[in-house]
């Protein structure tokens, strides 16, 4: 009633649209203020919701950090009981437990994106007003009746069983309730200040001229019918980093090793196969957020656990004690007295007594 009344969107359908439609007007509203440009929309509105959720990630960030402070004693752990994987498992379990962390923490910002994800992704769809259609539902009775009743609907040029839905007109046709809901106008569920005049123009002309709203064509390559988005791949290294920063560094005996392992390249190669599925605008969205968490993520705990990758860790990564090996293991010039160790007056003689270093030889007073 609200919406209907005050703000003047006459389609809601609760529950999906409680989510889904403060996402496609916040677009369409940075859409109207940026330019009209849809790139920069997506990229501030990445930022925007990161930050209004940062405080949902508190926790988990915590968590990180004190996976990182326990990674000595796990490999304490581990090397106690080396060759038993039942006894690593449980004494590594419950040394986790201990301290209140959860192996998979890493796992916790992409479970909590992915409703966010699917829900931007039914956003950008409507927002750039791209419909594919199966021939099957192209010769049907019901299409050919929507199309009398929404004449706006058109063809995409160059795109074959493509369509355009019309920017404004009826609100209420049967066929909205169907197969065909994807051709509500799109003004019918904009709050009045949002209303549009014209379609949103998803082309870019700072990305090469790069349609958001389908999938990547100038940063793609087509591989046997399938492409292969550039943009995917960056998404997919930038998911590399992120994981691998808090993922805890793990033996082949530890319990949670595999867990880590397909937490680590499973969905990096995941987002370089929804390159190929999903409009560019999405990727964009992924590539933002991803840079976004891994800044937050430095700020908060350096580099954590990137490197080494393989057996390479660059200069600037190297903790102190790496940069300078050598020095740390020069040894004592022949005839040079060695250096008495600062707990040497504070560690017990043969007999128990402490003393405070060698007797000094003298006359006694």
């Amino acid at each position: 009633m609200i919406a209907a009344g005050f703000l003047g969107i006459e389609h809601f359908a609760p529950p999906w649209d409680v989510f889904y439609l403060p996402l496609v007007n916040l677009l369409v509203a940075l859409y109207h203020a940026l330019f009209s440009d849809f790139a920069l929309a997506i990229i501030v509105f990445t930022i925007v919701v990161r930050t209004l959720l940062a405080p949902l990630f508190v926790r988990q960030i915590r968590s990180q950090k004190e996976m990182q402070r326990m990674q000595p004693l796990v490999r304490e752990v581990q090397r106690k009981h080396k060759g038993n994987r039942q006894k690593i498992s449980e004494e590594t379990m419950a040394l986790y437990k201990e301290h209140g962390v959860s192996p998979t923490a890493g796992c916790l910002p992409l479970l909590v994106q992915m409703p966010l994800l699917i829900a931007l992704w039914g956003a950008l769809n409507r927002v750039a007003n791209v419909i594919p259609l199966t021939p099957e539902q192209i010769a049907s009775t019901e299409f050919a009746g929507l199309r009398q009743a929404l004449p706006g609907i058109q063809e995409v040029a160059g795109f074959a069983n493509n369509f355009h839905a019309p920017v404004s007109g009826p609100c209420d046709l049967p066929a909205f309730a169907g197969q065909f809901q994807a051709f509500l106008p799109i003004n019918c569920q904009l709050i009045d200040p949002l209303k549009l005049s014209g379609a949103v123009d998803t082309t870019t002309a700072w990305l090469f001229n790069l349609d958001l709203g389908r999938i990547d064509s100038v940063f793609g390559v087509a591989v046997a019918g399938f492409t292969i988005s550039g943009l995917a791949i960056l998404a997919g290294i930038l998911q590399f980093v992120q994981v691998k920063m808090t993922s805890p560094r793990t033996s082949p005996d530890d319990p949670t090793a595999a867990a880590t392992s397909m937490t680590t390249y499973l969905f990096p190669i995941m987002t370089v196969v929804w390159g190929g599925l999903f409009p560019a605008g999405l990727m964009i969205y992924w590539v933002v957020l991803t840079g976004y968490i891994i800044i937050h993520q430095y700020l908060i705990l350096g580099w954590g656990n990137l490197f080494p990758i393989g057996s390479w860790t660059p200069a600037f990564a190297r903790r102190p004690q790496e940069a300078l090996p050598d020095l740390m293991r020069t040894p004592r010039p022949a005839g040079q007295p060695s250096t008495p160790r600062p707990d040497a007056a504070r560690r017990p003689g043969p007999s128990g007594q402490r003393h405070s270093g060698p007797k000094r030889k003298g006359r006694k007073r």
